[in-house]
């Protein structure tokens, strides 16, 4: 059974709401920090942070036995190249964590948030999940954001995108580090391309010298600028 996740709630009146999932293996604890250091520095305030936990379940690359995932992986990025990861995806898994990140979506706006005031994001698995969910949402987002991750499904993503293509300008903040050994820095560039060829026209994509699989001070204040940009606070002066 899954966890439910891990809720930083907002401070001052709720606008806003930032969801963001955890990679393989880990939990949507690993990520509360992110939040509680914003917290401490007063950054904010309106947002609710929304850390969902993946289900156990079987992975290959782990020998088969259950660890926390958003779907089934058969080979690390280091062990494949770019065309052969796109063909051995589990399809299956993937559209189930995208219905788990639409309902958290779909329960934000029944609490009277805004669409264009959910950010969705993730790294590495997390990451990839949000690239997916974001682009094939029924719901105009107002922002996604990967950090260490890739395009899942590239070659029939457009069977899942809505016919008006509600996130066409949504904006997308990808990063990746130049080191990273597990999902190689070329997967990153490559599927920021993709993003691209599918019609997205805000697409940034930053890379991070000398950075393994994980995030650093650098990377994380660009992501604090893409998210004051696309959730600017609403309610200054007005507590």
């Amino acid at each position: 059974m899954t966890r439910g996740p891990f809720i930083v709630p907002a401070l001052k009146k709720h606008t806003a709401t930032v969801i963001m999932a955890h990679g393989l293996g880990d939990s949507g604890a690993g990520w509360v920090s992110l939040a509680h250091n914003w917290r401490r520095r007063g950054m904010f305030d309106e947002v609710t942070f929304i850390f969902p936990n993946a289900p156990a379940i079987p992975i290959t690359v782990n020998f088969g036995m259950s660890m926390p995932g958003w779907y089934d992986i058969t080979k690390l990025g280091r062990d494949l190249d770019f065309q052969e990861g796109i063909k051995n995806q589990d399809e299956t898994g993937i559209l189930k964590s995208r219905d788990y990140f639409n309902s958290l979506i779909k329960e934000e706006m029944e609490k009277g948030i805004k669409p264009s005031r959910i950010v969705l994001g993730g790294f590495s698995q997390g990451g990839a999940m949000s690239l997916f969910s974001g682009i094939t949402s029924q719901e105009k987002l107002g922002g996604v954001f990967g950090l260490s991750c890739y395009m899942l499904l590239s070659d029939r993503i457009k069977n899942y995108i809505p016919e008006n293509f509600p996130n066409k300008n949504t904006p997308f903040f990808l990063a990746h580090g130049t080191d990273d050994d597990v999902v190689p820095h070329d997967f990153g560039k490559r599927s920021a391309e993709l993003v691209e060829q599918l019609g997205l026209e805000d697409v940034t994509f930053n890379s991070y010298r000398y950075l393994t699989h994980s995030a650093d001070p650098v990377e994380i204040e660009d992501l604090e600028k893409f998210l004051e940009k696309v959730i600017p606070a609403e309610n200054e002066g007005n507590l």
